[in-house]
């Protein structure tokens, strides 16, 4: 490994901004060992904070992985992964049927995305396998993994979704004495991010350029007989229930259940008198739908629960690593650290260079901090203050961030362990080739902010 755990990381960038913080930012009226003692009450709070921003946060974002998961798991799902794999005949054709659909479907939700082309990676490599035909797998796990690339730019994007959330962006500043509070927005609608002109074209440019790129280089690699033993997953068997587990087994209660909670849904964008239906897209609404989604397409309880039960282990990362960015932020925030380095980006930046700077450096702490959300929660604070004091758009630096977080995903090997579970790949067999998703989609993101 190139580094070491994101754990690890996430406990050396603490240490890191707590020493930086001692010495930028030691009032001169107390002693450094006050201070380390202030400073470590700031991480304490910002470990547990249970803001918008913070626990409450966490608890958003592992509700959002472990939904697209248990909706992947579905029956629906299933079947819609079989029968992808009967246009997969050969590496090139079956490269670009991964890449085009996990990038649609990631579009929609990142965790759902990761693990869809997961399990349909591992179908075709399935397939192949038992009929010993030669195709790159470690090329179709690439691909695969190019929704980790896109997602930010979806609906299930953090930084756009927490932007969304009524005085999210405000609490992120509160109590810094160089922002004016009256300046901020309240919220930021999916309208001006997700559905704005550049975003639009950079999703157009990522459907048709990267399919068709994976598909030549499929075209052109060399392929090979699977070598690692892929056994066809096997779902739950479903005992036959008596007395009152026949609810957890009822079809009527989940997909009523279900279907209640998306017509609420529907009339809550719909039908609020004087609110655009955009302005209502946040985490718990997309969580809302998601969770009536899967509840509908498994049909019953139990089947939801045991999917549940399957998807829940891939939350360790949010659970455990959060807090850790949470205290960062709050060393940071408190300190006045945040106000040292927007202050910084604001001489340095015009309204042009921002959002490039922004793109860039997000994608360098992406490495660092792998999680769009962990990312807003250190990057946003900065980001709001110099848009106030330079007077640009906070729109653009906002998805500015999104594409540097999600491009910079394809060196960082943090998400893709799920993928290499589910494909029994290494991250060293499809890294040659998220290596390639990179320069591509970095290319894309970078000419679309220097156009729009």
């Amino acid at each position: 490994m190139l580094l070491p755990s994101p754990f690890a990381i996430a406990v050396i960038l603490t240490i890191i901004t707590f020493v930086v913080a001692l010495f930028a930012t030691l009032p001169f009226n107390k002693s450094y060992f006050d201070y380390s003692i202030d400073l470590l009450g700031f991480w304490e709070a910002g470990l547990w904070d249970s803001g918008p921003g913070g626990l409450y946060f966490a608890f958003q974002m592992m509700f959002l992985l472990v939904l697209g998961h248990v909706l992947a798991l579905s029956k629906p799902f299933t079947y819609l992964i079989n029968g992808l794999t009967h246009y997969c005949t050969n590496t090139a054709n079956s490269a670009f049927v991964v890449t085009l659909s996990t990038i649609i479907v990631s579009l929609f939700n990142w965790g759902l995305g990761l693990i869809f082309g997961a399990i349909l990676a591992r179908k075709i490599g399935e397939k192949f396998s038992a009929s010993e035909k030669p195709i790159n797998y470690p090329l179709i796990g690439a691909a695969a993994y190019v929704g980790l690339m896109v997602w930010h730019g979806g609906i299930s994007g953090s930084a756009p979704l927490k932007a969304s959330e009524s005085g999210n962006l405000k609490s992120m500043v509160e109590g810094n004495a160089n922002v004016n509070l009256s300046n901020i927005p309240d919220s930021i609608g999916f309208g001006d991010t997700i559905f704005s002109g550049m975003n639009i074209s950079v999703m157009i440019c990522l459907l048709f350029i990267i399919p068709a790129i994976f598909y030549w280089i499929g075209k052109k690699v060399q392929a090979s007989k699977i070598d690692i033993e892929l056994k066809p997953h096997k779902m739950w068997e479903e005992d036959k229930p008596t007395g009152a587990e026949k609810i957890d087994a009822s079809l009527i209660f989940s997909i009523g259940f279900g279907s209640v909670l998306i017509i609420y849904a529907f009339l809550k964008a719909f039908y609020i008198p004087d609110q655009p239906s955009l302005d209502v897209i946040n985490p718990n609404y997309i969580n809302l739908i998601l969770l009536g989604l899967a509840l509908i397409l498994h049909g019953n309880f139990r089947r939801f629960l045991h999917a549940c039960e399957d998807a829940i282990k891939d939350t360790t990362g949010i659970l455990i690593q959060f807090p850790l960015y949470f205290g960062i932020m709050g060393i940071m925030k408190s300190s006045g650290l945040v106000a040292i380095t927007s202050e910084y980006f604001a001489q340095i930046s015009t309204e042009s260079s921002f959002p490039v700077f922004t793109f860039l450096s997000a994608g360098l702490i992406n490495i660092f901090v792998p999680s769009g959300g962990g990312q807003w929660a250190v990057q946003g604070p900065i980001l709001i203050e110099t848009c106030q004091n330079l007077g640009i758009s906070m729109e653009k630096s906002i998805m500015a961030l999104s594409y540097g977080d999600q491009l910079t995903n394809m060196l960082q090997p943090f998400w893709a362990l799920p993928l290499l579970g589910i494909t029994r790949l290494k991250a060293k067999q499809i890294m040659p080739y998220t290596l390639i998703l990179f320069l591509i989609g970095g290319c894309i993101f970078f000419i679309n902010l220097l156009i729009f």
